[in-house]
């Protein structure tokens, strides 16, 4: 029972030590276990240092290099400032929403549309665009299908608008696809769309017999 009391003693005394001290000032500097790295040895703007030859610390640019957001020759650079508004906005001068592609469409570009397209769009517009993605066995049965005469006659900037900004129940993609990934889903979006109404006069002859 003693040991008790003795225990109950220490632990006021503790108590009223710390909580005596608080909000006091000090000249001295806190008593840190772990510091982690608030103090340490840094150069400031502008000061001497011992370590570099000419005696700065501020270093030379590195010969070569150019501001980001100007080329070279000190010219705006297009790509950083997003200058090319049919490219990033999919809009014209005059406002209105694009058709066909400013940027050049390839095999590759449309192989990468269908990457992109299988990761973001097939879960609810479904791996052939007909809007019978995963997530309609769970509810959402508004998902429009890319083979109507609406989506099918839409100009190229407009989907490239929605993609961007997303609509209605749809959400922004334009944080996760870059700007020409993009207009490659918009690309592999009409491959899909002309492979639905395709006729067999769209194969080529020699390729007619590959077809089952």
């Amino acid at each position: 029972m003693r040991y008790a009391y003795y225990t109950l003693l220490f632990a006021v005394v503790l108590t009223v030590s710390v909580m005596g001290f608080r909000g006091l000032r000090s000249t001295q500097p806190p008593i840190e276990v772990f510091p982690d790295m608030d103090r340490q040895a840094r150069y400031k703007p502008q000061a001497a240092s011992k370590f570099f030859a000419d005696g700065r610390t501020d270093r030379p640019k590195v010969a070569g290099t150019v501001p980001r957001g100007r080329s070279e020759t000190g010219a705006a650079d297009p790509l950083f400032l997003a200058a090319d508004d049919a490219r990033y906005h999919g809009k014209a001068a005059d406002g209105s929403f694009v058709r066909g592609f400013p940027v050049e469409v390839s095999e590759t570009m449309i192989k990468r549309g269908q990457d992109r397209y299988a990761i973001y769009c097939a879960p609810c517009h479904g791996a052939l665009g007909d809007g019978n993605g995963i997530t309609k066995r769970y509810g959402m049965v508004a998902t429009p299908t890319y083979h109507d005469d609406r989506l099918r006659q839409m100009a190229e900037g407009e989907l490239f608008n929605t993609i961007t900004h997303g609509k209605n129940t749809m959400m922004s993609y334009g944080d996760k696809l870059a700007p020409d990934e993009r207009w490659a889903v918009v690309a592999y979006v009409r491959a899909l769309q002309r492979a639905h109404h395709a006729t067999i006069n769209d194969v080529p002859l020699e390729k007619r017999g590959e077809l089952k």
